[in-house]
């Protein structure tokens, strides 16, 4: 039999601790029993209570405490002759009455229960305590409990139970793989992102099969279990479905206590939206280098193509086709028109995108609008 006494139990105590009464000295012949009974214990007896590492409370079957050990004072702070004033239910913050009726049925018929509560000390402090409870089949018979602190074991497992918390609810997937990259272990958020409903279908699966390039997968698993070093780097996750997306994988070694290799831990960022929003920006850079290029074409281009149309509306005219001026407007129109070849075999070969002033002002302007390409 298992009980446990509700920690809940504890708040009531705090606020009404004036409610807290010990109970009463038992009437003299039930003290007189006592007494008797704790007479027919040998030294070998005494031997072994007082060497027993846990904390031991020897009482009757109306949980009268009879006897304790030296360890139980060290938990409880109260001397022996106060102990044995007391009833056991008086040191298990919450207990009633009632437990005893049933610790004393269950023990006809088991060997032991075992109790988790929290002890009363003194001093009014409380700390958790696993409590193993048997009955000694004496002439008179007995029942024993065997108290143990298990405040650090109580806070460790809390600790564990915060961490277990934070992980389940991450927004992150997390999942934990043994030395042979099986998942043994994969949060929600995990489940939810490669589309799976039930962690059973995806328990024991091989890791590397989660992504769609097994030989990228594979240098994470040799990296991390082999090498033993921490890896990081994006590769394409393949979900339930066949669908994809695009995630960002953290993988470290994972050690037990002792130092020795256990598997993998494994963070699954989904970064697809983040590839869409880069792609995005490096298409709105394409448009406004394309944009810049036209700007820079008009620029460009203005000054020769002028000098070609002007040279072109004097060569109109007759009266200096046989004058110097005429060689030196075929010349200007020849430079013109290799002007503009230049411009355009630039623009064709450009591969990096930078802008300049368009209009240079003694004011501190440098809007976009004010930037052309800079060839």
């Amino acid at each position: 039999m298992r009980i446990e006494i509700s920690p809940a139990a504890l708040k009531d105590l705090v606020q009404s601790k004036d409610r807290i009464a010990w109970s009463k000295p038992p009437a003299p012949s039930l003290k007189v029993r006592a007494k008797r009974s704790t007479q027919i214990v040998d030294s070998k007896y005494q031997q072994l209570l007082q060497s027993i590492y846990d904390g031991v409370l020897v009482a009757d079957l109306t949980g009268k405490i009879t006897d304790v050990n030296i360890r139980a004072l060290d938990f409880l702070l109260f001397d022996r002759d106060e102990l044995l004033e007391m009833n056991v239910v008086d040191i298990l913050a919450g207990a009633e009455r009632t437990l005893l009726t049933a610790l004393r049925e269950n023990l006809q018929n088991e060997r032991f229960a075992l109790i988790q509560a929290y002890c009363m000390r003194k001093d009014g402090t409380f700390f958790p305590a696993e409590i193993a409870v048997n009955l000694l089949k004496f002439a008179d018979p007995q029942m024993c409990f065997f108290l143990r602190d298990i405040s650090l074991r109580k806070e460790a497992e809390e600790k564990m139970m915060t961490s277990f918390n934070a992980i389940q609810n991450a927004g992150t997937g997390i999942a934990i793989a043994d030395v042979d990259s099986r998942l043994t272990y994969v949060n929600p958020f995990f489940l939810r992102q490669w589309g799976i409903h039930d962690e059973k279908d995806i328990i024991q699966t091989d890791l590397i099969r989660l992504w769609q390039n097994d030989s990228h997968a594979g240098e994470m698993v040799r990296a991390v279990l082999a090498d033993l070093v921490s890896w990081r780097g994006e590769m394409i996750a393949v979900r339930a479905d066949g669908t994809s997306f695009e995630s960002e994988v953290s993988a470290t070694p994972n050690f037990d206590s002792e130092g020795d290799l256990v598997g993998m831990v494994l963070s699954v960022e989904d970064i697809t939206n983040r590839k869409r929003a880069e792609e995005g920006i490096r298409l709105a850079e394409q448009h406004r280098a394309m944009l810049a290029s036209l700007g820079a074409a008009c620029h460009h281009l203005g000054q020769p193509a002028t000098v070609l149309l002007a040279n072109l509306e004097m060569l109109k005219m007759d009266k200096i086709k046989d004058s110097e001026v005429f060689t030196e407007i075929v010349g200007l129109s020849c430079e013109a028109a290799e002007r503009i070849a230049e411009i355009l075999h630039k623009m064709k070969e450009v591969e990096e995108f930078r802008t300049t002033r368009y209009i240079s002002t003694t004011g501190d302007v440098d809007l976009p609008t004010n930037r052309i390409l800079d060839l």
